[in-house]
């Protein structure tokens, strides 16, 4: 079995760490910070044999170098030359073999050009998508354009409903909170935000969530439902879903 556990960094990212079995050799994604990351191997006596990275964002490869330089794992991450110290560069199409499973290279951009998910199907499927899709939210716009984010979350969107989405951020409450404003009539969304209000007063993870709860929750996966488009429509242009979509993500950014 594989499981997946989250190395809290920065006060609100997850740097996650996957481990196969009871083997000693484990996998980090997104490694923002080496600290804590040195903590849990050194704590669990366990090897770090791969990394995987989604992006070239500071907070998602800032302790790449020093876990090199100590433990030389594989490193596996976009075909951006600006980021230092991958060993294997992949883009849409390619795959490789981490822990014992084959994930799919998915390019995402809209967050970072370089940005991309690792997804590998199973018992259950796992996706490692980093600051493009978040539970209830999507990453911000700072390099592409909302034409290529409304698109990378479509390619998500068409996983199985029971993937597990492992976000690198603790946005959750945030997003919930923006949610209700976008699809206010959401059942599903009030739930959500209470079920995560009780989990951060206990200072529990709110993540991995499900792609199924996102098609549920998440009003960027929703910009075809009449209410979230009625709801944009106060704030911009709501012809298409990939307008709606721009017009949802231009709020969410005032919000």
């Amino acid at each position: 079995m594989l499981s997946v556990t989250p190395i809290p960094a920065f006060g609100d990212n997850y740097i996650w760490l996957m481990r196969q079995d009871t083997s000693p050799d484990v996998c980090i994604v997104d490694p923002g910070d080496a600290s804590p990351v040195i903590q849990a191997l050194e704590r669990d006596k366990l090897n770090l044999a791969h990394v995987l990275i989604t992006h070239h964002h500071h907070d998602h490869v800032g302790g790449l170098a020093e876990l090199i330089e100590r433990y030389s794992p594989h490193v596996i991450g976009p075909r951006n030359p600006q980021i230092a110290g991958i060993d294997e560069r992949v883009g849409e199409g390619d795959t490789c073999r981490v822990m014992g499973r084959l994930f799919d290279v998915i390019e995402v951009p809209g967050h970072t050009l370089d940005h991309i998910a690792f997804f590998t199907p199973g018992i259950p499927p796992l996706l490692f998508c980093g600051d493009t899709l978040f539970s209830a939210g999507c990453g911000r716009l700072f390099e592409g354009t909302p034409e290529q984010m409304y698109q990378a979350l479509q390619a998500l969107a068409r996983l199985p409903d029971d993937t597990l989405v492992f976000a690198a951020h603790e946005y959750t409450q945030a997003n919930l909170t923006f949610a209700t404003a976008a699809d206010p009539n959401n059942p599903d969304v009030a739930m959500a935000l209470e079920e995560t209000r009780r989990a951060r007063d206990l200072d529990r993870p709110t993540l991995p969530s499900s792609l199924g709860r996102e098609k549920r929750i998440n009003p960027f996966l929703r910009c075809a439902d009449p209410e979230v488009r009625a709801a944009a429509s106060q704030h911009g242009n709501t012809d298409t879903d990939q307008a709606t979509f721009a017009t949802l993500r231009a709020w969410k950014d005032t919000f």
